[in-house]
């Protein structure tokens, strides 16, 4: 009888395919800003042509932004200031990438300070509000970069950034910092650096990453990473802050949308994605959005890292079921052998 080898190289197939995997989602994702294609259309960087010029009719700008060489200020460091700049074309791109270099700064000391700006790919643009600047009940994508905690009782540390897909059904609630409407977020140290500061946002294939460059370290760190979420073309970006009776300066140095050359299946192509409302397929209640005792968020969404480690445990099982089973077949061809 003709014994054959344990199988060895499904064994390192499989442990190659692991070490493949191992790397943390999102950690390399991002473009370097040369290899993808800019769109200037969208974009905004100095010296700030076509912002509320009529010649190039790109950007407006309203309330208290004011526009310098160097910079976009959308509030200065004075109580009850709200200051917006939106993007006049929309933006029919399924798959891109914002890069946004910002500064936030002022007088004020630790948590006398605040209130933030937001991101924003929006169907409503020019529309003031109280969500730092901007319309509450909107329709699209929100990225906050929220420096106080309005809620005492919050264990976040501040500057907070988060994330917000609304139908336009949805109100985040500044009383909790929008804790029951929050998609994803994380803490950065991103207030009052003297280094350049950044901020990436990424949507592919339905995928939400959103990365930050706030240490000086001139490399991307995670924020977070979020599948199933679903936002129609055809909207606008924008950026807006608001100050209360605590304030800062609020500026935006450049924005730069880059189109993202990716694949999409077959079924996809006859989709109006114009049509479609902006949705995240696993959004939680916002009743399981409270604080536990231990400070932590019950049913938080299934984030990047979380699909990492559940990809990481099915590996390792896949692994431990391969050995045993190389382990067993062995012993029984040794079994067999002594028949022989």
């Amino acid at each position: 009888m003709v014994l054959l080898p344990p199988p060895r190289l499904s064994l390192l197939l499989l442990l190659h395919l692991f070490l493949a995997l191992s790397a943390p989602p999102g950690a390399a994702e991002l473009t370097d800003g040369n290899s993808e294609h800019l769109k200037r259309e969208h974009s905004l960087i100095k010296p700030y042509q076509g912002v509320g010029s009529s010649s190039m009719p790109l950007w407006d700008f309203q309330g208290s932004t004011m526009l310098t060489s160097q910079y976009i200020r959308l509030t200065p460091d004075e109580r009850s200031k709200e200051g917006s700049i939106w993007n006049r074309v929309p933006c029919f791109l399924k798959d891109w990438e914002l890069h946004v270099q910002f500064k936030i700064h002022g007088a004020g000391k630790k948590n006398l300070h605040g209130d933030g700006f937001a991101l924003w790919y929006t169907r409503e643009r020019l529309t003031p509000g109280p969500i730092f600047g901007s319309k509450d009940n909107f329709h699209g994508l929100a990225i906050f970069l929220d420096t106080y905690p309005n809620d005492e009782a919050t264990e976040r540390v501040f500057p907070y950034i988060s994330a917000m897909v609304n139908n336009g059904s949805l109100s985040y609630d500044h009383s909790k910092d929008g804790r029951w409407t929050e998609l994803a977020g994380c803490t950065a140290d991103l207030r009052n650096q003297n280094h350049d500061t950044f901020l990436a946002v990424r949507y592919s294939r339905g995928r939400l990453t959103v990365m930050t460059d706030v240490e000086d370290k001139n490399e991307w760190k995670n924020c977070f990473d979020v599948a199933g979420v679903r936002l129609p073309t055809g909207y606008f970006f924008g950026a807006s802050a608001g100050t209360g009776d605590l304030s800062d300066n609020h500026d935006i140095i450049s924005m730069k949308l880059f189109q993202l050359m990716v694949e999409h299946p077959p079924e996809e192509e006859n989709i109006d994605w114009t049509k479609i409302e902006p949705s995240v397929s696993f959004l939680k209640s916002p009743k399981d959005n409270v604080d536990d005792p231990t400070g932590n968020f019950r049913s938080g969404p299934l984030t990047g890292w979380k699909v990492f480690l559940l990809l990481l445990c099915a590996l390792l099982g896949i692994i431990v079921c391969a050995v045993v089973g190389a382990v067993v077949f062995q012993k029984r061809q040794e079994r067999n052998k002594r028949f022989y």
